[in-house]
């Protein structure tokens, strides 16, 4: 039996590290790219060496690979690098993401500076580049599985135009490429997750009367993320779910799936929007 292989995009920190985590304590052989390699700090924390060892605790394995997802270059080497020493790929998380400081002032889009379009760069089009370069591998797998973290934004007003529209393309990217992917057993999806405690988010847990305090409320860890991508993989269901937009709360429920301490993430479906649906109309 082949090992399980996946790759997670931007996984440093934050969602991206989490589900590594996840997916490595799943039996994966797990991938991943960052921009910090220790060389420089961020101000959140986060580097290769940071992930790989986090793996290395729960009994995994993988391996860092060093990405500036704004370098078409750096991705390609990336995937030669896991081409040389596996052959397929069987999980590939397009969640590496932009996160201008602007992003979450406030104020209308016109008063801030055009730096936010790097959501898109970093984000839709870095997917789709990575995605496209990694496809020969996820060929070769019996059945891959193909997710986009994407949220909410994707259709209700968050944090301004320029995260929507990188939001809402993602999502549909996921439901194009499903399309194109179907023949081969091929499964894509972009996951709408809810209020996750990441690094970038843990100073307002410890808050009271935020503006996101409605959401707080059953936020879900980047390692259940990780555990339910891993679940949607494994799935029989797998091909009848793809090129849907899925919300990661509501599967968690439908795969049994809770926090460490019992708790169950919260959907915000009802408080949000649905998420849109693919149509059957195709045009080649």
């Amino acid at each position: 039996m082949k090992e399980k292989v996946a790759l997670v995009t931007g996984a440093s920190r934050g969602v991206g590290k989490g589900v590594a985590i996840a997916l490595a304590r799943a039996g994966y052989f797990v991938y991943f790219t960052a921009r910090s390699d220790g060389s420089r700090a961020h101000p959140l924390g986060g580097s290769i060496a940071e992930t790989e060892a986090a793996i290395r605790e729960t009994g995994g394995s993988g391996r860092g690979l060093k990405v500036d997802h704004q370098r078409d270059e750096d991705v390609l080497a990336a995937v030669q690098t896991i081409r040389e020493r596996h052959d397929h790929l069987d999980v590939l998380v397009n969640n590496a993401a932009a996160i201008p400081r602007e992003l979450t002032q406030p104020g209308p889009f016109f008063e801030k500076s055009l730096d936010l379009l790097r959501i898109v760069d970093v984000g839709a089009r870095s997917h789709y580049v990575m995605t496209h370069a990694a496809a020969p591998l996820l060929l070769r797998s019996r059945g891959a599985l193909v997710t986009f973290t994407s949220s909410f934004g994707g259709r209700c007003y968050l944090h301004g135009p320029a995260y929507g529209m990188g939001k809402a393309a993602v999502d549909k990217m996921a439901m194009d490429m499903a399309v194109d992917f179907q023949p081969y057993g091929v499964a894509a999806n972009s996951l709408w997750l809810g209020f996750v405690r990441t690094e970038r988010n843990e100073p307002l847990f410890a808050m009271k009367n935020h503006p996101y305090e409605h959401l707080t409320e059953g936020a879900e860890s980047p390692e259940l993320i990780g555990r339910v991508i891993a679940q949607l993989h494994q799935d029989e269901a797998r091909m009848e779910r793809s090129g849907r937009v899925l919300i990661v709360a509501e599967l968690a429920e439908a795969f049994g799936l809770v926090e460490e301490d019992g708790r169950a993430p919260r959907s915000h479906r009802s408080l949000l929007c649905d998420p849109p649906e693919p149509v059957e109309a195709k045009i080649d």
